[in-house]
């Protein structure tokens, strides 16, 4: 069942006065996602050498900025607090409620996010402080960086559902806990291309051409690369084809995962409920 903006409301509450409880732990946690910053002057570095045609210090900056924004926003761990919530059996008293556990399991990641969000915004600012020209600009980018509007709503909105396709590949992987006891492990097989092919490492644009356009065949580059390029990217790097496409390849990603774990779902209840759970 879907829970009503009532229980929302509540779940809401109950979930972020939790992380909060935790926030000291959170604001590690942050630390530890600080990867697109720590790769950001690396790239400053080799756009300023001029080695990347179309991509400077300037844009590396800009990017990677945007990359630690939706790294914050698309952090997923279901999988771990469903092969909690399996092996401890926890998962059958949630059975119980009229509310699914998905919108519980999503609900907990929204209260995680706005827990984190100061923290994410002072390291932001730090970013900003330390390359001031990702802002303003230099003299061989000129131009202060200042998205225009629409480009901002639709990055934030692509960023959540960037948050939904990631959730829903980790979610679906999860199910397999009603079979296998450390699921978890699982989840190392994924990260290593969402690594990769996200642009959390290296940026798509930098790539032959042709490795780019079997990479955006993939869920991952829309997890991170297609919103960090919506606000750092000038203009005429992100044309509305290209936004098209981003868009209609997202959504059906989000839809196959969803019917996938759907069906595992069913198959796994009916397993769990025949171990006597």
């Amino acid at each position: 069942m879907t829970p009503t903006p009532r229980i929302t409301k509540a779940y809401f509450n109950a979930f972020y006065a939790l992380m909060t409880t935790y926030r000291a732990e959170i604001f590690f946690w942050v630390i530890a996602t600080t990867l697109p910053l720590i790769m950001m002057g690396i790239w400053v570095q080799a756009g300023a050498s001029g080695a990347f045609e179309g991509f400077g210090s300037v844009d590396a900056a800009r990017y990677f900025i945007g990359v630690f924004i939706f790294r914050q926003l698309t952090i997923c761990w279901v999988i771990y607090e469903f092969e909690y919530d399996v092996v401890s059996g926890r998962l059958s008293s949630m059975l119980l409620h009229p509310v699914n556990p998905l919108w519980r399991y999503i609900l907990l990641h929204a209260g995680e996010q706005f827990t984190r969000l100061p923290f994410s915004i002072l390291f932001i600012g730090l970013s900003l402080f330390i390359f001031p020209e990702a802002l303003w600009g230099s003299g061989e980018q000129p131009g202060t960086w200042l998205p225009q509007g629409w480009r901002v709503l639709l990055a934030l909105a692509c960023g959540y559902l960037a948050f939904l396709l990631r959730f829903f590949i980790s979610y679906t992987i999860s199910m397999l806990a009603f079979w296998i006891e450390r699921v978890s492990a699982l989840e190392n097989l994924n990260y290593m291309p969402y690594l990769f092919l996200s642009g959390l490492v290296v940026p798509i644009q930098t790539l032959p051409p042709a490795l780019q356009e079997v990479i955006l065949w993939t869920p991952y580059p829309y997890i991170l690369w297609f919103p960090a390029q919506l606000i750092a990217a000038p203009p005429e790097a992100m044309p509305a084809e290209l936004i098209a496409r981003g868009l209609l390849t997202i959504v059906g990603w989000i839809t196959l995962f969803a019917i996938l774990q759907q069906a595992l779902w069913r198959r796994g209840l009916r397993h769990y409920s025949a171990m006597g759970a």
